[in-house]
């Protein structure tokens, strides 16, 4: 019998109970969905999700070329109806020019984006090549980062369109391809580009929060709407044997006396944060972890370790737009991933294990 991690048997357990709750509802006419949703048909067993690093400091980097933006433009170039893009920036030509050419050949193209960016050229250019653009107007962030092709391929992650997010940031992103997944995407980002709602008045109608996607728990969580933090310190309490974090920004109290717990009870705790926002964020958690003895160093990128990710026991990752906050918790427009496989999770700890590295040599310790 595989292994299951405590969060999956959660999930799992959740999903059974969203079924009997719905075999138990009276009838308004509509056929009970089905909470495990199908194979993809095209492509091998594993295509239904794809985990994509950013590789700063590197010679493909210095050329600002074939970067992982490389992959989303080609397939923006595949889709045949629709994409919808939450965009908290855009500066790369390579996404810009793929939305319209999309958008010449009669694919559906719409965009939400971070109003304080709406002046960028590229921006301006989609514009005026007849795309629609809804600004979120308000001072909290549409922080969202992702794209919709075809009401079935999502593209997320921790990565900003941007040629910094691309070639000199740490950033992660995947590609899942489920109509379900779609679905909960879809429905955040209606509600901000047709309804305006954002944020605090963003309403919790997420369709399939959680579901087996190829026999795999997944769950699809938007901020504030959906409690993203709730879900994560789940899944943190249910660790057995390790806990990796790589945090970008991160003063959450609660989450980090709940990883002084786990290392107290003999779980692996270790993490990377960003120096930059350690020395401009008096409420960075780094000093707390610190002197309670976890190994955690801030990183050694130039530029900005940018990941917002959680590894749990080698088997549950946590990743989106979501830092560990309480503007993210509270204020602004985020998404957060939480998938249980095992070899999503593994290239996701390579990916840790090559930070964390580079940051303890750094720190000299």
């Amino acid at each position: 019998m595989p292994k299951t991690s405590g969060f999956a048997f959660l999930l799992v357990a959740a999903i059974a109970l969203a079924a009997l709750a719905g075999a138990c509802a009276p009838s308004q006419g509509i056929s009970p969905q089905p909470t495990t949703a199908p194979s993809p048909t095209v492509g091998a067993s594993a295509d239904w999700v794809a985990v994509f690093f950013t590789k700063p400091n590197t010679p493909q980097a210095r050329t600002l070329r074939g970067g992982v933006d490389a992959q989303v433009a080609n397939a923006i170039d595949g889709a045949k109806q629709s994409v919808d893009a939450a965009l908290y920036d855009l500066n790369l030509w390579s996404i810009r020019d793929a939305l319209i050419r999309a958008h010449r050949r009669g694919v559906q193209v719409r965009i939400v984006a971070e109003s304080a960016h709406l002046n960028r050229p590229e921006f301006k250019a989609l514009r005026a090549a007849g795309i629609p653009i809804v600004g979120d107007n308000r001072r909290p962030l549409m922080h969202d980062k992702f794209i919709v092709i075809d009401r079935y391929e999502v593209w997320t992650g921790s990565m900003n369109y941007t040629l910094s997010g691309v070639y000199r940031n740490n950033n992660n992103e995947v590609r899942l391809r489920s109509a379900r997944v779609a679905a909960d995407y879809e429905a955040e980002f209606e509600e901000m580009f047709s309804r305006r709602l954002f944020g605090e008045y963003s309403p919790a109608n997420t369709p399939y929060p959680n579901i087996v996607l190829n026999g795999h728990p997944l769950g699809v969580f938007f901020a504030p709407e959906d409690h993203a933090l709730s879900h994560l310190l789940t899944a943190v309490r249910h660790a057995k044997q390790s806990i990796y974090f790589l945090a970008f920004s991160f003063t959450d109290d609660e989450l980090a006396y709940l990883l002084i717990s786990k290392a107290k009870e003999g779980v692996d705790v270790r993490g990377v944060m960003d120096k930059d926002q350690f020395h401009s964020n008096r409420n960075t958690q780094y000093l707390r972890l610190k002197r309670a003895g976890l190994p955690v160093y801030l990183d050694a990128n130039p530029y900005a370790m940018h990941h917002k990710v959680f590894i749990i026991d080698g088997e549950v990752v946590e990743f989106g737009s979501y830092n560990f906050t309480y503007s993210a918790e509270e204020r602004n427009d985020e998404n957060m991933v939480l998938l249980d496989d095992a070899a999503a999770a593994r290239q996701f700890t390579d990916e840790f294990w090559r930070i964390y590295k580079a940051a303890h040599r750094q720190s000299g310790q």
